[in-house]
């Protein structure tokens, strides 16, 4: 080890949300890790909305937390709000939303990793990485100094190169004034990696007290009984967000100031998120609409900042004063820190195996929005994977995969590694084909095992499991008991039903249309010592049960074609491919038949050259 500082199994560059579960994850796992960051205050920092969850986004962190992450115990220690979204539509749409103290989770965060065993942390700028003979040994930081190590994890988030946009102001600056990483995306292409350029942005934060909340709608948090984990106790909403609207007179100004903006100047060169326009993007793409939406939201409870959500803009500073002013409710308003775009350096996530390990090089893994997504949620679940994958190659372990019907932890590395991702990925409901089976509230029961298998899911957490399983055996028991039509006679007639012929169980009552678990719950007085949410995921399953069981005939069609592997192949000899197919698989050298299939190019019929293929070779 001559000339290294020290030696470590492992290295994690970067301190955001993907550095943060990576970093833990290994250590957890016993592996001595050091983490780098370019600053100390910037671990686990919530540099865009102070919230976590949402719309898919609220299962990936209940599934972060159910393989023994860290996320959703670190919302729910800082939670100032908890909704749960689309509650009047179906189980498979539902998730929930923590508004967040940015201050509270960023500190708990950092105590966590200070205080975790194995782990070491370093401020530092990491300007190369090591590589000999196709594998990692090594990184070299700005001052030259060296630290050797069996693997790395980069998870840089959107500090490479980073340069944020105001207007014609520019600045190489990573979020909130943090420097940006300068020097690791030459080493990167050294090593071959393509490097992608990447925009985001973010709105302006404004003064609490320059505010007329008067002329917004009030929105409460909801008394839920529910947490992103179950180690969490439940806590109270503690503050409130307010829904507002913009106004045709905001419109016109950014119209007027259309020529200004970044966007349409050609100032900016990044690829920015479609799903997260700007508001000047909104105003031109939406031409006929009157106005947008607009939720103003705590950053924290120990600040007066308020954060904007749906007026991200990257223009001047004059025309942000003028536009913002002309939301009802903001005719005084102050801002305190302005809004502006960040354009950064990504990689291609094509060149990734599905354990997010470099497909050229041994031992080198990459998490978070150098992969070239969006979003918080998104970037704890690969860092997450990426660590233990991690722990996995250096102890020559197989690798862990989640499958598209096991999370959607799983479609949302399925996709990065086999579709060309042309803007910042974010994750939706609409991308899981099998959503009914991912939901929010049964994270525990598709992944603990699975934790506690890869040595993630401590005591504490599997004794609560294996309590709820105890629980839910309970209630599966109760719902066998047979009644007569007479005992159901006024149930039924006081919820519209018809009265059956024969006796049901209380399992078949749940699944008439208008009665649920808790009409047999109140009226045959039985269940009523199990908590609410368990009660819920029983009512869920037994009322759509039909239709869970369709899904699981479907995934058990599908996994035939992922248990199919494939070998090294150069499709180029492969006659019976179409040339774009050829060139695609050639390209993302998929693992199974089923990934192949769901590779952006290759249609069906490229499927079943590949079966014939297979077939011939007697791999099949």
């Amino acid at each position: 080890m001559e000339n290294f500082i020290d030696h470590y199994d492992a290295i994690v560059i970067g301190s955001g949300h993907a550095g943060s579960e990576a970093c833990l994850a290994l250590a957890r796992l016993n592996k001595k890790t050091l983490l780098t960051t370019l600053n100390l205050d910037s671990i686990a920092f919530l540099a865009c909305n102070p919230s976590i969850g949402g719309t898919a986004k609220g299962q990936l962190a209940g599934e972060i937390d159910a393989l023994g992450g860290e996320m959703g115990i670190n919302a729910d220690k800082s939670l100032l709000q908890l909704r749960m979204l689309n509650s009047s539509k179906g189980p498979a749409v539902q998730s929930l939303r923590a508004q967040v103290d940015k201050v509270v989770y960023h500190n708990e965060m950092k105590h966590t990793i200070e205080r975790q065993e194995n782990l070491e942390v370093l401020q530092c700028e990491v300007s190369e990485i090591l590589v000999e003979d196709g594998k990692v040994v090594g990184v070299v930081t700005s001052m030259g100094e060296k630290f050797s190590c069996s693997a790395v994890v980069v998870a840089t988030g959107v500090y490479l190169n980073a340069k944020i946009i105001i207007g014609d102001f520019t600045k190489k600056t990573g979020p909130n004034g943090f420097e940006p990483s300068t020097m690791l995306t030459k080493s990167l292409m050294d090593l071959g990696i393509e490097i992608r350029r990447f925009k985001t942005g973010t709105p302006a934060r404004v003064d609490a007290k320059s505010i007329d909340y008067s002329k917004f709608e009030l929105q409460d948090g909801e008394n839920l009984l529910y947490s992103f984990s179950p180690m969490s106790k439940k806590t109270k909403n503690k503050l409130p967000c307010y829904l507002g609207y913009t106004s045709t007179e905001m419109h016109d100004c950014i119209r007027e100031n259309i020529d200004r903006a970044p966007l349409y100047s050609g100032k900016i060169n990044g690829i920015g998120p479609r799903y997260c326009p700007s508001i000047e993007d909104k105003i031109m793409r939406f031409a006929d609409k009157e106005r947008h939406q607009l939720f103003l939201e705590p950053e924290s409870a120990l600040t007066d900042e308020v954060y904007v959500q749906g007026i991200s803009s990257s223009m001047p500073s004059d025309v942000q004063r003028k536009m913002y002013r002309l939301i009802p409710g903001f005719e005084n308003v102050k801002i305190m820190r302005f809004a502006y775009a960040i354009e950064y350096d990504c990689i291609n996530a094509t060149e990734l195996k599905n354990n997010l390990e470099s497909k050229h090089i041994n031992g080198l893994f990459f998490a978070g929005q150098i992969n070239g997504t969006s979003g918080y949620e998104e970037a704890g679940a690969q860092g997450l994977m990426a660590g233990i994958n991690a722990e996995r190659y250096i102890d020559n372990l197989p690798p862990f995969v989640l499958g598209r019907d096991q999370a959607y932890i799983g479609v949302l590395i399925d996709d990065l590694v086999t579709k060309d991702i042309i803007e910042p990925y974010r994750m939706m409901t609409s991308r899981a084909e099998y959503r009914l089976i991912l939901r929010q509230d049964n994270v525990d029961m598709r992944l603990t095992e699975l934790g506690r298998e890869i040595g993630l899911v401590d005591d504490k957490r599997y004794k609560i499991f294996k309590k709820k399983l105890k629980n839910l055996d309970k209630i599966n028991e109760t719902l066998k008991t047979m009644c007569n039509p007479m005992k159901l006679k006024p149930l039924f007639e006081m919820k519209n039903e018809n009265l059956p012929a024969s006796g049901l169980t209380l399992k078949e009552v749940i699944r008439r249309n208008n009665i649920n678990i808790y009409d047999v719950r109140d009226y045959f007085h039985v269940l009523e010592d199990m908590p609410e949410n368990l009660l819920d995921y029983v009512n869920t399953e037994t009322k759509y049960e039909g239709y869970i069981k369709r899904e699981l005939e479907q995934i058990e069609k599908s996994k035939k074609m992922d248990n199919v592997k494939l070998p090294d192949i150069d499709y180029n000899e492969l006659a019976g491919l179409r040339i774009e197919a050829r060139q695609k698989l050639n390209k993302f050298k998929p693992s199974t038949l089923g990934q192949a299939k769901r590779v952006d190019g290759v249609s069906p019929s490229d499927i079943s050259v590949l079966l014939v293929y297979l077939k011939m070779k007697n791999m099949i």
